[in-house]
């Protein structure tokens, strides 16, 4: 009594080491390429500016149009809930919610467009505008008017408009220094990528910019744009896109699906391009396993039904963005491309009645967890991770509050990042 019992084995003790030396390096390499969530902030959507178009006043504007769009046409909680098909329950607390944002922070990541929003043009004017536009983001920044991120969208790395991309993306990031360095929330966005030597090009160009400005070396990351077959399928019958966040070296923060790109490069007609449309799933499936575990987010793409016109038509296209947001939301694509203020109220409302709707629930699920209290559902510690995510990202959002969270599941929010295994909660 009171020692320990011995246990009989057959293995000796050189088998064992052995193991684990051949095993070290995939221990390694798991590491490596299998990182997890950053535990940063992910923003819930990306808007997208023309680069000649954005002006200081853009994102305040952006705000107030669809405030405007939201008092013309769902001007309280129950008439938004009508058209939305939210829970009465909720609509008051969303629509508030709603507002409060778009009065606060209506944009959460902006892209300042050079490439199909911008189109060509003489490369005079497109100097003068990328000069402009670090200069703007600058400004914004210092000034504390900036969106949590900011940055640009290039042209390509092809071949006709590899130099000019390169140039514009020269000129913006040296104006940013010469303005006082990079900002921490900056974004960079590759489109139309077919090769994974695309994406390695971009990885040499960065070093080449961080070694000449004396830089941290992988300082600057970029997101990688989901748009051509290539990229999902190569000529060779390999997937593309893991080959691609590994070509990133690191660098790459997230793969955004093009909606109308990828849809045109399957034949799909222009009245059937939508992000239900089954070749948006298969390429979307591809992507979430591809970039499952290394840290890269997914963002899906757009709706190019505008919400504008008379009531009856903004509805029908606000029900429509609504219905595809939810969906995105239900398939863990927690980020989109918004594409019009109008856009924005529908945005939110989704996005809050997602996190709102499942908050009890999730909260007394993970609380039981915790404690080990049992309950009709036997969670595991993967079900913990993705209770503790959903929770996370919806105060991340503001469709939750801190304070509410840690009534309902008696858990701190670095409590939260642990289960969830995020590292400490970054901006």
């Amino acid at each position: 009594m009171g020692q320990q019992e011995t246990v009989a084995t057959s293995l000796a003790d050189a088998v064992r080491e052995g193991i684990g030396a051949a095993l070290a390096q995939v221990d390694a390499d798991l590491a490596r390429r299998y990182p997890g969530d950053p535990g940063t902030r992910q923003p819930v959507h990306t808007v997208y500016v023309p680069g000649d178009v954005f002006a200081a006043g853009t994102l305040r504007s952006w705000g107030d149009q669809a405030l405007a769009a939201l008092d013309e046409h769902a001007p309280d909680a129950g008439a938004l809930a009508a058209v939305l098909g939210i829970p009465d329950a909720l609509a008051a607390d969303v629509h508030d919610r709603v507002r409060a944002k778009l009065t606060r922070e209506p944009v959460e990541d902006l892209r300042i467009d050079f490439e199909d929003g911008y189109g060509p043009r003489p490369d005079a004017e497109e100097d003068e505008a990328a000069a402009r536009a670090a200069a703007l983001v600058a400004a914004a920044y210092r000034e504390g008017t900036a969106a949590p991120y900011m940055g640009i969208r290039m042209k390509c790395m092809e071949a006709a408009v590899r130099d000019r991309g390169i140039r514009t993306l020269d000129i913006f990031l040296t104006g940013l220094m010469a303005a006082g360095g990079l900002p921490e929330g900056l974004v960079l966005t590759l489109p139309k990528v077919t090769y994974a030597e695309q994406v390695t090009a971009m990885v040499r160009l960065l070093e080449a910019f961080e070694k000449e400005h004396g830089l941290e070396a992988g300082r600057i990351g970029f997101e990688i744009q989901i748009e051509t077959t290539q990229s999902i399928l190569g000529a060779d019958g390999r997937a593309t896109v893991a080959r691609m966040i590994e070509a990133a070296e690191g660098r790459a923060t997230s793969l955004h699906y093009g909606t109308f790109d990828y849809s045109a490069s399957c034949g799909v007609s222009a009245a059937h391009q939508s992000l239900d449309h089954p070749v948006a799933d298969h390429a979307k499936a591809v992507m979430q396993v591809a970039a499952a575990g290394t840290g890269v987010r997914l963002s899906d793409g757009s709706t190019n039904v505008l919400p504008v016109g008379p009531t009856e038509q903004v509805h029908a296209a606000w029900r429509l963005h609504h219905g595809l947001v939810r969906r995105s939301l239900a398939r863990a694509y927690y980020q989109g491309w918004d594409m019009h203020p109008a856009h924005l109220p529908t945005r939110y409302a989704a996005v809050y009645t997602f996190y709102r709707e499942g908050l009890e629930q999730a909260a007394a699920r993970l609380a039981a967890y915790v404690a080990k209290a049992g309950g009709d559902v036997m969670d595991e510690p993967a079900t913990a991770k993705a209770l503790s995510g959903y929770l996370l990202r919806g105060l991340d959002c503001g469709a939750v509050d801190t304070a509410e969270v840690a009534r309902l599941t008696g858990l701190t929010r670095a409590d939260l990042d642990a289960l969830a295994g995020r590292p400490a909660a970054t901006a």
